[in-house]
Formats: C-alpha cells, structure tokens, sequence
C-alpha cells in the first residue's frame, strides 16, 4: 500500500471503511468488539505485518527483520486474556523498525511506558503477567495471523481507530477509498444540514420512503437512501 492510500485511509473511520465494504461487496473482516487503542483518538492504517505469538518475543524481532515503513503489527495471542504477549520494548523496537502501530488479539502489560513511546497501540486490555509457556511455533508464524474470526496477511490492509479495527484486501484499496470518500462527505453534508434546522427526516424524505413501503412491502430503507443520496447505513 502506498503512502498515498495510507493517509487517504487514516482521513476516514473504520465505519466509513466498512461501509464502504458493503457497498462494494465485499465482505467485512473486523477485529473482535473491544479492540480498542491504548491512547484515545489514536488512528493508525498500513500494510498488515503477521505474526503468530507462541510464548516468546523471538517472533516478533523475526517479522521486523522483514518489516516495510509503516506497516502495522498484527499480532495473534489467539485473544487470550490470562497474558501479555507485548510490552514496552516489543513497541520501542516496532517503532525502531519503522512499523507504524500494532494490532494485538490479546493483551498488553507496560501501558505507561507503551504510552510515552507514542506509537499507536491496539489491543483487547492489559494484564501484568507476561507469557506463561512457551508453546510449539506455528508454521504460518510469519505468513499470517487470527484476528477474531478472520485470518489477514500481508496482502492486507488494516485500519484502526477509537471503534476497532477493520481489514481490507490490499488489491481493493483504491476501490474502497473512493467509495467511503463519498459516503464520508455524504454524512458531513447531512450532519451540518442538521444543524442547520433540516433534520435528517426530511433530509432522506422518510415520509415518501413510508408511504412506497405501503405500495411494496420488500422496499427496504437501503435502496430508498441510495435513490436520495443518503449515507446512514452503508
């Protein structure tokens, strides 16, 4: 992903992405609810970097040998939440490696220290325990990672902000760009039109939607918004 795609894409929200997912059909793949960054507001986007946590740090230092600037830490700890996997010097060594921010399906430990790095940090919580064993390393280790239900790689891409996360396929990146551009300047217009005093009702003519729904019953309030140009949905 190029530098250009990665500030387009830190400019939206996750909601506009996965809005704009829906829109183009394509399936939505988002970090399990409760992903959340350790500083709020923090918003990080780059190519996805994997890696599969077995109980040691080694797997980490190995995916910054092969690290592009600003690529983002996907890390999988298979959401556990009895341990840390990374701490404050897997982060001070992210940034040192040019990596833009990390991605943990599981926890944290050293949130003060992680915080005066500056680097954005994703993850389900914190918990002071480290690693409680070292298990087996997985053969796709490097190649990808679990995040929730989804499995990315690096032929994808993340975008994180104050609501989670949310993956998309690197090859649909411009796509989806230009699709949330429109639907986040669609919700700007409508946001200061209520502001204005034109409330939204009127501004999406629910009155009409409701009285087409009475002459056909399947019309849903997706394909009414997509006649008038609303952006409430998708």
């Amino acid at each position: 992903m190029n530098a250009d795609y990665a500030a387009r894409l830190v400019s939206l929200t996750t909601a506009h992405i996965a809005d704009a997912c829906i829109r183009v059909d394509i399936p939505v793949r988002c970090a399990p609810a409760g992903t959340r960054p350790l500083a709020a507001g923090a918003r990080v986007a780059g190519r996805v970097l994997p890696a599969r946590h077995a109980g040691s740090v080694d797997v980490f230092l190995e995916a910054f040998e092969h690290a592009r600037e600003g690529d983002v830490l996907v890390v999988d700890n298979g959401g556990r939440t009895d341990q840390a996997c990374i701490g404050d010097l897997v982060v001070a060594e992210a940034k040192a490696a040019g990596v833009a921010g990390l991605l943990v399906w599981g926890l944290h430990r050293d949130t003060a220290d992680i915080l005066a790095i500056g680097l954005p940090v994703f993850s389900l919580g914190a918990i002071p325990t480290g690693p409680l064993e070292l298990a087996p390393r997985d053969s796709q280790a490097l190649t990808s990672a679990r995040v929730g239900e989804h499995t990315v790689s690096t032929g994808d891409v993340v975008l994180a902000d104050d609501d989670g996360a949310v993956f998309l396929p690197d090859d649909r990146v411009a796509e989806i760009l230009d699709v949330a551009d429109g639907i986040c300047d669609a919700e700007r217009r409508q946001a200061e039109r209520i502001r204005s005093g034109n409330i939204l009702r009127q501004q999406v003519e629910f009155a009409s939607f409701l009285d087409n729904r009475k002459r056909n019953a399947n019309l849903t309030f997706r394909e009414h918004l997509r006649t008038v140009g609303g952006a409430i949905e998708e």
